[in-house]
This record gives C-alpha cells, sequence and structure tokens, in this order.
C-alpha cells in the first residue's frame, strides 16, 4: 500500500507521524511526505519570532527528525492526476518527481486572501517564517528611518502601522507587536511611546469573532490601553504602497499587514474532485472525497462537516486531532474494515495578547491574564515534536525574560548584491556632480578608483547592516 501525504504543515505532520505508528508493523506499506519546506513550523510561536522573544528557527522543526520510517520530498506539488492516481511535484532545481498513490492525503493548508481587497499586494502577509522575518527587518528600518528624519510627516508615516483583519491572527500579531515596540524604544531615543500609532481594522461588528463577546471585550480593553486605535465595521477599500482607503478615510502607514481571511491551497483548489464554494476539497465525516475514495483531506483546504452540518474551524487543535482519526481511518481500510466518522468538541480558544497577558476559555473556563498566556504557551510547547526543540524553545523564553529584544535587521541581501547597489549609488552621485559643476574634475572616473570606491561603499553597507 502506497500513502502519499501532501503538505508539510500541522496535519501533514501528524497524519504522517500516525501513520508511522499504526503501521508499524505491516512492512508492506510506504509513506511518502511532499512538502515545499523541509521543516514544520508551528504558526502560533511565529508572532513571538517576529517580537524577538523567540528564536526564529526554534519555532520551526526539521522534518526529516520527526519521522522514522516514512520517506520525505522536499518539492512543491504541480498537479494531482486523481484518475491515474499520480501526483507530480517539482523541485526547487527542476527535478520532477511523478508519485503514484493507493492512498492520497491532502493537507496543503491555505493561504492569505489576497483577491478580497483590491492592492493587496502592497501589504505585508503573516503566514509563513519568511512572513516574520521580513516584517521584522520591515519595523526596525521603519524606527530606523524614523529615529533620523527630522521630516514629521515622514516621521508620522514610518511610525504608523495598520493592521487589516481583526481575527486571532491580527489580533495575535498586534498584541505581540506592541510588546515589540515598548521593549525596543529605548534604542531609539528620539522616538517617544505615543508617536507609534497601532490601528487594527475589522469589517464585522467585534473583533475576535471566534471567540465569545466577553473575552473579545476583554481583549480590546487591553490593546485599547497599549494605544492600539481599533475600529470595527470598518470594511478596507484599497491598499496602496503605504496607504489604507476606507469609505471615508485615508490612513498613511509605512507598515500594513493584511490578515484578513484565507483561503485553500491553489493546488488543492485545481484537484479536480468535488469541492464547496470556498474552494476547500468537500470530504464526508470520514475525511474521505466525496467524490474519490482514493483521496483523504484535513485542516485548511477540507471542509470536514461536524455534527451540525457546518463544517469544522481551520484551527490547530482540530488539524492535530483530524490527523490521528485519519490515520486510523486509512489503517481500517487497509485491513478491510470500514472508516468512521470523525467527531470532536473543541477544547476552547486561547488569544495572545503579549505582555504576558491572554484571554482564553478552556474547557468552559474562562480565564484572562497571565494564567491564559502561560496556558497557551505550554500547550503549544507540547504541540512542539521532539524533546530538543522544546528545550530550546523553553530556554529562549527563560533569556528573554532578563533581557530586551535585540534589533539587528538581517540583510538579505548577499554580498554582491550590496557591493552592486553601493556602485551605483557612487556612479549616481558623480553623474549629479558633473552636472552641478561640468568644468570640474573628479578624481573618482579614474578607472581604478570607482570599483575601489565602490568596494568602499559596498564594506560600509555590510558593516551598517551586521550592526542594526
Amino acid at each position: 500500500m502506497r500513502i502519499v501525504v501532501l503538505g508539510g504543515g500541522f496535519g501533514g505532520m501528524a497524519t504522517v507521524r500516525h501513520l508511522e505508528r499504526v503501521l508499524r508493523r505491516h512492512a508492506d506499506v510506504e509513506i511518502t511526505l511532499v512538502s515545499r519546506e523541509n521543516f514544520f513550523v508551528l504558526t502560533p510561536l511565529l508572532f513571538e519570532a517576529c517580537s524577538g522573544s523567540l528564536e526564529l528557527r526554534h519555532c520551526a522543526q526539521p522534518i526529516r527528525a520527526a519521522l522514522r520510517r516514512a520517506r520525505f520530498i522536499e518539492a512543491t506539488v504541480e498537479s494531482v492526476d486523481v484518475d491515474r492516481q499520480l501526483v507530480r511535484a517539482v523541485a526547487a532545481e527542476g527535478g520532477v518527481y511523478s508519485l503514484p498513490y493507493d492512498h492520497l492525503v491532502v493537507a496543503l493548508g491555505a493561504s492569505t486572501n489576497d483577491r478580497l481587497i483590491p492592492g493587496s499586494s502592497n501589504a505585508l502577509t503573516f503566514k509563513t517564517m519568511a512572513d516574520a522575518l521580513v516584517l521584522r527587518n520591515h519595523l526596525i528600518e521603519r524606527f530606523e528611518r524614523a529615529d533620523a528624519t527630522a521630516d514629521a510627516a515622514q516621521r508620522c508615516e514610518c511610525l504608523t502601522v495598520v493592521v487589516i483583519g481583526g481575527g486571532l491572527v491580527g489580533v495575535e500579531l498586534v498584541g505581540e507587536l506592541t510588546a515589540f515596540v515598548d521593549d525596543v524604544l529605548r534604542y531609539y531615543p528620539r522616538i517617544r511611546r505615543h508617536e507609534v500609532r497601532f490601528r487594527l481594522f475589522e469589517a464585522g461588528p467585534r473583533i475576535l469573532p471566534e471567540v465569545e463577546a466577553k473575552l473579545a471585550e476583554t481583549a480590546a480593553r487591553v490593546l485599547q490601553r497599549r494605544g492600539v486605535e481599533i475600529q470595527t465595521s470598518a470594511a478596507v477599500r484599497w491598499i496602496e504602497a503605504g496607504r489604507v482607503r476606507l469609505d471615508s478615510d485615508t490612513i498613511d502607514a509605512a507598515t500594513i499587514v493584511l490578515t484578513a481571511g484565507i483561503v485553500p491551497s491553489a493546488v488543492a483548489s485545481a484537484m479536480p474532485v468535488l469541492r464547496d464554494h470556498r474552494g476547500r476539497i468537500a470530504v464526508d465525516a470520514t475525511m474521505r472525497s466525496r467524490s474519490h475514495p482514493q483521496v483523504w483531506a484535513l485542516g485548511d483546504c477540507a471542509a470536514i462537516p461536524g455534527p451540525d452540518g457546518r463544517p469544522y474551524p481551520a484551527l490547530a487543535q482540530h488539524a492535530i486531532r483530524e490527523a490521528r482519526h485519519l490515520a486510523g481511518n486509512i489503517k481500517a481500510v487497509g485491513d478491510g474494515g470500514a472508516a468512521s466518522g470523525f467527531m470532536f468538541r473543541s477544547l476552547g480558544t486561547m488569544v495572545s495578547l503579549g505582555h504576558t497577558r491572554a484571554v482564553a476559555r478552556v474547557f468552559g473556563v474562562r480565564l484572562t491574564g497571565f494564567p491564559a498566556w502561560w496556558l497557551r504557551r505550554t500547550y503549544y510547547l507540547f504541540q512542539m515534536p521532539r524533546w530538543d526543540r522544546r528545550l530550546r524553545i523553553v530556554l529562549d523564553w527563560t533569556v528573554a525574560v532578563f533581557f530586551r529584544p535585540d534589533i539587528t535587521r538581517v540583510d538579505l541581501r548577499v554580498e554582491r548584491e550590496q557591493v552592486t547597489q553601493a556602485r551605483q549609488f557612487v556612479e549616481k552621485s558623480m553623474e549629479v556632480a558633473r552636472s552641478a559643476q561640468p568644468g570640474m574634475a573628479l578624481p573618482a572616473t579614474s578607472s581604478n578608483a570607482m570599483p575601489r570606491m565602490a568596494e568602499e561603499a559596498g564594506q560600509g553597507a555590510s558593516n551598517r547592516g551586521s550592526m542594526r
């Protein structure tokens, strides 16, 4: 029996690990996991990785280190031929893999919905490790510019952060960013805390529609005390570079982050199987495709009906339980039995607000403040596979108690790109100087001076990048 699992996120990784366990005595079973990244990200920890209280790599786990017998292929799924039962995947260097299967598990997740608001490509997103690093770099760079400039308008724009979407991701992100700003302002003596503006826009009547109204109100009060301006029933109509347009207002902001909803993976949405109106794979309660019984799906890209007929929400706690049940169903079918329906009652919802504050409802008990924050951290710590990674996370958290986050901005350009840009700056400045004084001879026009000046400028740019 050949089982192919697509996606290395919560659902995919958990499914493979449970398949390895339940099928450990089946020597004839081949399990293959295909993911475009060679690591699994514990996404609820990305917020702290962005703020610097957790090392970015520590919120991820190398996939190979977490597997026992399954085969792993780092590649991007290009297409799925459900009639021939064949997956086509392409590696970064162009290698092509054709993977036949008897059972296919689709756990490709979802991406930020950038089709909801025109101009969404002008906003940052917060979904991956790269997103967290880019946002962190961007914020630090804006603070550097604000601290150096005397222009009031530019300063205001640099210090304005807009988050579009008041759901779980948007609220947790803005909460963690306020904590980050409070911790690093000591390094920017020319910036006052009241100058930093956080604005959170939600199209619905309240933030955090995923939790009960009372907890959402508590979260709103906590954020507002930190200076976050929350606007509900405020639909963003257009996003421009450095500008957000609403029905009756326009906000200039150097940092715009889009967290307004998700859409299923493009590959999952393109598969020739039955899908719902949102593009998710339509499955029955056993998580088996309604149109192709060899295809199973779970997580954000699947519409799994609950007892009331409504699909289960796209939450990590559901994906983990779905994975365990799906692995058991594949074993049952392989042994000649029948698959059973998935039923799960939510344990609750936890929302971190930064600064050791959170709101939560767990097993019907309402928690706020430090207890909720501690419970959330503890829960997600134990969702990370392997004790070596858990220990690294705990050490990072312990260090963060005694030291402020560092403000190193990691320049993602290699040396060659830095030197090339520096050379272009030098050439441009010399052209300006020539045009200003046509008769003046410039020593940098000699054949050896230009490369030397460019290399020195490039070295300076490299040194400055490493010191930020």
